[in-house]
């Protein structure tokens, strides 16, 4: 999911709406909500107090009726509910999808059983990442991928000069763009027991990363045990048509505990789990060597290469990257995209990519790169903040332990 200051935004919207004139904060926020996409809830998330805002082309909630913060704790306590359909899923088919898809990704996808999912990176020539997307293995000869919506253009391009290219020397592979369905995330420890109430498959049953075809609520669906908060949870797709009734009955069936919840709290979320933002912590010029993915590079694919950029990934797997992505914990005020880091003489080592007030842990917390040698845990740092230097330590990744549901 890419987007920098959603939560730093969001706390911006709910000041001025609670102080100030609210249509001219309206006309100030949502001035190009006419040229924006919307998903199929959209007056759903209207009707429901959703502050719209544009994100990736799309109007989106950035919030509800509660607080960003309020939100990031409920979800942990009980359960939140995302429209996430702004992003892009589609099918690979063809008997020779997974070698296609080698071709473009870090994972071992050959090495994946039917029925399950890892997160990868598509990668450039350089060994820069061009998205980070969930995969799917549905069958040998199916494969569903999710990517994100600020790089769908992008992404559908390179994906399709290789497919052309592929396909001229014989290979047997096709894709299709799931734009007929919409995505819901459903987080949380009430996840489970509340999808529980409206399909037959036994979710008991279902791990994480692991990928089902079943009826929710009367609708064919896919769903994979996952998310971007590190709670236990499913992404749903859909069919759009059904998509606002699902919503209606995950809503009803949770007596009130599962909210909808808005991009505001799924960025403090997903800060609190240490996972990356895709246009803040990962970009076309940073390898997943460097961001610290080292652990979704397959053991095969470090052996034996064979995707964009494998040379320069490969390399950097043997000698070590120069800079890496870590966590921080800081004092004063939140550190922002783009803070400097210094070292405790005043050096400069590395630039904060996303940061943020924790709403659960209630301090300071960070992600960044740092030059090797000052990436490990406990190393002490300077973080400046408009100009001013805090007090920041390296601290291990995830800062809220993940939840995911794995057997035991």
């Amino acid at each position: 999911m890419r987007g920098g200051g959603l939560w730093q935004l969001g706390l911006s919207i709910t000041r001025r709406l609670a102080q100030t004139d609210k249509k001219a904060v309206g006309r100030r926020y949502f001035a190009s909500e006419a040229e924006m996409k919307k998903t199929v809830l959209y007056d759903f998330h209207v009707a429901n107090g959703g502050k719209m805002v544009p994100f990736a082309g799309w109007s989106m909630p950035i919030q509800y009726k509660d607080s960003i913060m309020e939100s990031t704790v409920n979800c942990r306590q009980n359960g939140s509910l995302f429209d996430v359909s702004h992003m892009c899923g589609f099918s690979l088919k063809g008997k020779d999808c997974v070698p296609f898809l080698e071709k473009l990704v870090i994972a071992d996808v050959a090495a994946l059983a039917p029925g399950t999912g890892t997160l990868t990176v598509f990668t450039n020539e350089k060994g820069g990442a061009i998205d980070d997307s969930v995969i799917t293995k549905v069958t040998d000869d199916h494969m569903y991928i999710v990517v994100n919506a600020g790089c769908r253009d992008k992404d559908l391009a390179h994906i399709e000069a290789h497919m052309k290219s592929f396909k001229a020397k014989g290979g047997d592979v096709s894709w299709h763009i799931h734009d007929e369905r919409s995505l819901l995330a459903l987080q949380g420890p009430l996840a489970a027991p509340v999808l529980q109430h409206l399909t037959k498959e036994d979710l008991s049953k279902v791990y994480f990363g692991e990928f089902r075809i079943t009826d929710i609520n009367g609708a064919r669906c896919f769903i994979t045990r996952t998310g971007y908060t590190g709670e236990d949870g499913f992404e749903i797709s859909v069919p759009s048509e059904n998509a606002v009734d699902l919503a209606k009955a995950i809503l009803e069936k949770s007596e009130g505990k599962v909210r909808l919840t808005g991009l505001g709290a799924r960025d403090s979320l997903r800060l609190e789990a240490g996972l990356c933002l895709y246009g803040n912590d990962m970009e076309q010029h940073i390898t997943p060597v460097e961001a610290g993915l080292n652990w979704a590079i397959g053991k095969r694919r470090k052996a034996e290469g064979g995707f964009l950029g494998a040379e320069v990934i490969l390399k950097q797997l043997a000698e070590g990257p120069k800079i890496r992505l870590v966590g921080f914990s800081s004092t004063g005020p939140p550190p922002r995209s783009h803070s400097e880091i210094q070292d405790e003489k005043g050096t400069g080592i590395g630039e904060i990519t996303s940061g943020g007030f924790s709403p659960c842990l209630k301090k300071n917390i960070a992600m960044g790169y740092v030059k090797s040698g000052f990436h490990k845990s406990g190393t002490k740092a300077k973080i400046l903040v408009r100009g001013k230097a805090y007090d920041g330590v390296v601290t291990k990744k995830p800062f809220v332990p993940t939840k995911y549901y794995k057997p035991s």
